[in-house]
């Protein structure tokens, strides 16, 4: 089996090594694709590299198939297609007792914090699996990861058929919510200054405005009957996302904050009160985000197919990073790790 393993700035060497043999309650998987991300490209460019073990193979958006099952595993046989929930929490701190695993006070992100998945051969717990319907394939399985994001921000959101939503930001995480958005009955709209960008919304068939060259502001109150947004989903993390939240909301709406924000920005605390607004953090996925996310591509609902931007060897890792790299055309792209699959 062969992995790429990243060594710090920029660089990854693909590695001969040898399959881990699954202990109880493991499963061995023959990988087929694994998407690279935000936080990929984050770790490519080097600001992770004190959570980052170098050399660590990295990756988290991830397919599959069942290889070798270890002891007392139930529920899965060799030759099943698969998907991984990367998470692993350690289901004895107060909040994993509380059923919230996802926020585990414990957690440990497979592909950071842990060894990930640009590997032919991935040994994990069972407990992260979940299976993909016949009809679901294995390029569209790598995808199921960050769908289960988007499902999970709208969960968080308790938007509604008939509500309007807002997206600020209009990348892969973006575009997925407002798929996601789409699909539970809302009105979407994506506010996004890359062109390529809100051509690939418009493609989808959801509404986009360049907030550049328009007034956001006035854009939505038109546009809501000066209502304002039910929902905002702030997924860019830039600044002027920030001070147009606040703003675009309509009374009472939810703001769920999606982008991570390496510095604390500073927010109109006024419009929480005045409009009596609600701010609601979503981080990653529960086990129910990812069996929405399989329904939605199993279903027909959301097609993955247009997401996916290029696919690479396992072998040219590097240079599927290096064309993700300030690239804002590209949504997805996907290595392959075993072309068998």
């Amino acid at each position: 089996m062969f992995a790429a393993q990243y060594i710090g700035n920029k660089s990854f060497n693909v590695v001969e090594g040898h399959a881990i043999a699954p202990q109880a309650g493991e499963v061995r998987l023959d990988v087929g694709y694994v998407g690279i991300c935000g936080t990929d490209m984050h770790i490519y460019h080097g600001v992770m590299d004190q959570r980052v073990s170098i050399p660590q193979t990295i990756g988290h958006e991830i397919s599959g198939v069942v290889a070798q099952i270890g002891e007392g595993v139930e529920g899965f046989t060799v030759g099943e297609k698969v998907v991984v929930r990367p998470l692993d929490w350690c289901g004895e701190c107060p909040t994993c007792e509380a059923g919230l695993t996802h926020i585990c006070q414990n957690l440990k992100f497979m592909g950071i914090d842990t060894p990930g998945a640009f590997q032919s051969s991935w040994t994990v717990k069972a407990r992260t699996l979940h299976k993909l319907p016949a009809g679901v394939d294995l390029k569209q399985g790598a995808l199921v990861e960050p769908l289960s994001v988007a499902c999970h921000d709208v969960s968080r959101s308790r938007l509604k058929a008939g509500e309007k939503a807002v997206i600020l930001g209009g990348g892969p995480i973006g575009q997925l919510v407002a798929a996601v958005a789409k699909s539970v009955g809302a009105e979407v709209l994506v506010s996004e200054p890359n062109d390529s960008r809100r051509a690939f919304a418009d493609e989808l068939g959801v509404k986009s405005v360049n907030p550049i060259d328009t007034d956001l502001a006035a854009y939505v109150d038109e546009w809501t009957g000066t209502k304002g947004a039910d929902v905002v989903f702030e997924v860019s993390g830039v600044l002027p996302a920030i001070q147009a939240m606040t703003q675009i909301a309509g009374r009472r709406g939810r703001i769920v904050m999606v982008a991570i924000h390496s510095t604390q920005p500073p927010i109109d605390l006024f419009q929480f009160f005045w409009k009596e607004l609600e701010l609601l953090g979503a981080r990653v996925y529960e086990a129910k985000d990812f069996d929405w996310a399989i329904e939605l591509i199993a279903s027909g609902q959301i097609d993955l197919k247009p997401f996916i931007s290029s696919i690479s060897p396992l072998s040219d890792i590097g240079s599927a990073f290096a064309n993700m790299d300030g690239n804002p055309q590209g949504m997805k792209a996907l290595v392959e790790c075993n072309a068998e699959q």
